[in-house]
């Protein structure tokens, strides 16, 4: 009765539940009846709001303070631990968090979801509806970001000592709207009330420095004084490892101004903006994640966010290292790296390098050999990209005027790194101009981020084998003929918490139930278990039935958020990530273009024959990215015509999924039967939704790209729809295209002219088309190959419509995809970091 009246929109009150289940703080609690004491407990004595209301959304902060009293307990034994025992630890430094909700994660790993369901179902709530108040934390953006937070979670269940540093945005990146007019961004509302997981450590404060200048002393060393200082401030995330007392940190950085830092004076003068100048400098610091750099204010926004990251964290990170030395009668800077690693997650955090080098010899006193020997064995570096616009140049001159002394120090590493080749290496002097750290060209003279990491870390990785490789053959070949050794793959991995056990509950219970253990969800390996059971009936009904559970929760969903209603019977065909000409969400749009149209050229009884498919795509175009953000208008305006034509509609529907985030994959990711990873192949480092969608046995159609080689080596090439040009054939077929000799395929000139007909409505679409004409010129010569790899694009979407035909085929298909996911556990590949890189051991709380 009390579920009904909650969920039916009768106003529950704290005093109502209270007067059934006492209030009391029972922060360990594991029965139903504790834990709803202890949630009413929150709810009435850690007030956020007025004490009349218990509904979904007080229901939930009420929760959560309650699981985070189980968090705290453990976090703290955990760093007791750590103090006590003092392993070598990992500090991963990244710009990015994609997070998502915290509750279902929390209580999945911590083993106590079915008490809190029945707690909350003793309160009048369901839990289901009480999660899905929870916003995502908006610390994140695409791939480099959710791969951060699985690692974060593999730490944990590992029992890595080992820590995240972040940023703690206030508005992210954006939420995405869709209008007739295309995406529209509205600043991110996650913080709007507050989080409840995280705790702000008040004694947690350091100073950050810009601007300024070098102050050389007599004794020759030298200091950065002056500029403008402000306070890094920690606000903590717990992250539970799953069924262990292990639960590590992630350290957001907040930027603040100091009181005394406000001018009083200016203030009760009527200058009420510039009496509070730094505190606003200091709030636009954390307020957006990527701000828009086309302006130099921008740029120095951006700089200025990595350099704060770097700083706040190196200065923890040594006082911590300090800390526990206190006492010891004699210690040396050289044990630094026995105590410490250092991760960059891709550029955005190489200010860690000088900032490190710095602190050593300006603030501890320490000669230049002895610092880079400890920095140079403390920093690795991860590469995430061989986009050239990706890899992070800085102009010089910012650099010099935010930050001078690191300026200093980047042009030592530089001229000593010169020097080195110079006396060691000649034959590599002529591949100087484009390996030293400083281009000074006089037109633009920058810093190459990339190059700074490479010359100072002990070790550089590319995330999948075909990236590795490439790193190796071309982007660094020069740097691997001299140090052959400082190379490694690690191919990247997710979670198989949050990204099955948690996502998809049906499918993990049947795998639970035929492998006969749940030691698959730390152990993913044991999936090859599932091949034996493919054509056995009776396994591929149960499967079917979970697969289409999923497809159904997902029609819903799809009806709410775009009105759109889908058959779950129609083949589910989706394309989430990041809105990318690299990764080609014209070339899907394109084909779901010329399906319409032949579509509309059939009778009605050869429709019937047809395979009904619905085409989601979903993802953000970066606010400032024009031909990504008419990629979005495109799929929009192609959908509105399709979802309407009663003729096609059975066969056929297009669908944005808008806002796409990590609550959203969660949704569509266990509901897709067919998912898109069509990247020219050699531009994706690795891609990690493929990995989840593999996981969730759903087929993949794609290219030789990333770590779609690997996935289609472990499941099987007949589990796998291939199509396109491989890597090493890419130069070449854009060379013939700058030499005219390219011949479009009549299927991709008839897409484009029906779209160019206006049959999508009257929007301009050539110059989104015009990049696919041309054979060179900035924007123009199809860079991206989309009309190269159209016919066998369509070649393998008729395979698909073949095989989607033949159910038990494609559950055997499905179940063949799972099975052969083990290897991209994120349990995996953290596991290698911390044995090959970081040279770290589990540190398990008794």
């Amino acid at each position: 009765m009390a579920t009904k009246e909650a969920t039916n929109g009768a106003s529950v009150t704290v005093s109502a539940v209270s007067s059934k289940i006492p209030a009391a703080a029972n922060p360990l609690a594991e029965d139903a009846l504790k834990i709803a004491s202890n949630i009413i407990y929150h709810a009435q004595y850690s007030p956020h709001f007025s004490p009349s209301k218990f509904e979904p959304e007080q229901a939930f902060y009420a929760t959560a303070e309650s699981v985070r009293d189980r968090l705290v307990q453990q976090w703290n034994e955990t760093y007791l631990h750590y103090h006590k025992v003092d392993p070598k630890q990992t500090y991963y430094l990244s710009m990015e968090y994609l997070q998502g909700r915290a509750l279902t994660n929390a209580i999945g790993n911590l083993d106590i979801q079915g008490a809190y369901a029945d707690a909350l179902n003793k309160l009048g709530h369901e839990l289901e509806e009480i999660v899905e108040q929870e916003k995502d934390a908006a610390l994140g953006n695409g791939g480099l970001g959710r791969l951060a937070s699985c690692f974060l979670d593999s730490m944990a269940t590992l029992n890595l000592p080992a820590w995240g540093y972040g940023l703690r945005y206030r508005y992210g990146l954006f939420k995405q709207r869709i209008t007739k007019e295309g995406q529209e961004e509205i600043a991110e509302d996650w913080l709007e009330k507050f989080s409840p997981w995280e705790v702000v450590r008040h004694d947690v404060v350091f100073p950050v420095r810009f601007f300024g200048h070098v102050q050389v002393n007599p004794d020759g060393s030298r200091k950065w004084v002056g500029g403008e200082i402000v306070q890094a401030l920690a606000y903590d995330v717990p992250i539970p490892g799953y069924k262990t007392k292990n639960t590590i940190s992630l350290r957001l950085w907040e930027a603040r101004a100091s009181a005394e830092d406000f001018n009083l004076f200016q203030f009760n003068d009527g200058q009420y903006e510039s009496a509070a100048q730094l505190h606003s400098r200091a709030q636009q610091i954390c307020a957006v994640l990527y701000p828009g750099d086309a302006t130099e204010e921008g740029k120095l926004l951006r700089l200025k966010q990595q350099f704060f990251l770097c700083s706040a964290s190196l200065q923890d990170i040594i006082m911590r290292f300090k800390e526990r030395r206190t006492g010891k009668s004699s210690w040396k800077w050289s044990e630094f790296p026995s105590k410490v690693a250092v991760q960059l997650n891709d550029t955005h955090p190489t200010l860690a390098i000088p900032e490190l080098m710095r602190i050593l010899m300006d603030d501890e006193g320490i000669g230049w050999d002895e610092a880079w020997d400890v920095t140079t064995r403390t920093v690795a570096y991860t590469n995430h990209t061989v986009l050239p616009e990706a890899l992070e140049k800085w102009s010089q001159t910012v650099m010099w005027k935010l930050l001078p002394r690191h300026m200093e120090i980047i042009e030592e590493i530089d001229k000593r790194f010169i020097a080195l080749i110079r006396s060691s290496r000649t034959d590599l002097e002529s591949k100087l101009p484009s390996m030293c750290i400083l281009d000074n060209n006089p037109q633009k003279p920058v810093v190459r981020m990339a190059n700074l990491c490479v010359v100072s870390s002990h070790t550089v990785n590319g995330v999948a084998q075909l990236h590795s490789d490439i790193l190796k053959s071309e982007l660094f070949a020069d740097y691997v003929s001299i140090w052959p050794k400082k190379f490694q793959n690690k191919t990247n991995g997710i979670t198989p918490r949050r990204w099955l056990r948690f996502c998809s509950p049906e499918l993990s219970n049947i795998i639970t139930k035929w492998l006969k253990t749940d030691q698959w969800v730390t152990n993913l390996d044991l999936l090859v278990g599932l091949q034996k059971f493919a054509d056995n009936e009776d396994f591929q009904t149960a499967w079917g039935s979970a697969k289409m559970a999923n497809k159904q929760r997902l029609a819903q969903y799809i009806l709410r958020v775009t009105g759109v209603s889908i058959d779950p019977n129609s083949l589910f065909d989706i394309q989430v990530k990041r809105i990318h000409e690299y990764k080609r969400q014209l070339l899907n749009i394109l084909g779901a273009v010329y399906r319409y149209k032949k579509l509309k050229e059939m009778s009605a009884e050869e429709r019937k024959n047809t395979t009904p498919r619905t085409v989601m795509i979903g993802g953000k175009a970066f606010a400032t990215y024009t031909n990504a953000k008419r990629i979005v208008k495109l799929v929009n305006d192609v959908g509105a015509v399709v979802n309407s034509d009663p003729e096609v509609n059975s066969y056929l529907k297009v669908v944005f999924v808008p806002n796409y985030n990590v609550s959203v994959a969660e949704m569509l990711i266990p509901g897709s039967e067919l998912s898109q990873h069509i990247s020219t192949a050699g531009m994706e480092a690795s891609g990690t939704s493929n990995m989840k969608f593999a996981l969730n046995g759903c087929l993949i159609i794609g290219t030789l790209d990333g770590a779609n080689v690997e996935i289609r080596e472990e499941i099987g090439e007949e589990n796998f729809f291939l199509f396109g040009a491989t890597a090493d054939e890419v130069p070449r077929l854009r060379k013939e295209r700058e030499n005219g000799l390219f011949k479009p395929d009549h299927r991709f000139e008839e897409a484009k002219q029906f779209i160019r007909s206006g049959a999508f409505g009257s929007y301009d679409y050539n110059p989104l088309l015009d990049s696919l004409e041309g054979n060179s010129g900035y924007g123009r010569g199809d860079y991206f190959l989309v009309g190269d790899d159209f016919p066998s694009y369509l070649d393998a979407q008729k395979r698909v419509d073949e095989a989607y035909k033949d159910s038990k085929r494609w559950l055997k298909m499905s179940i063949l995809s799972t099975a052969g996911s083990g290897k991209f556990s994120s349990d995996r590949t953290i596991a290698q970091y911390a044995k090959e890189i970081w040279n770290i051991e589990g540190c398990r709380v008794p």
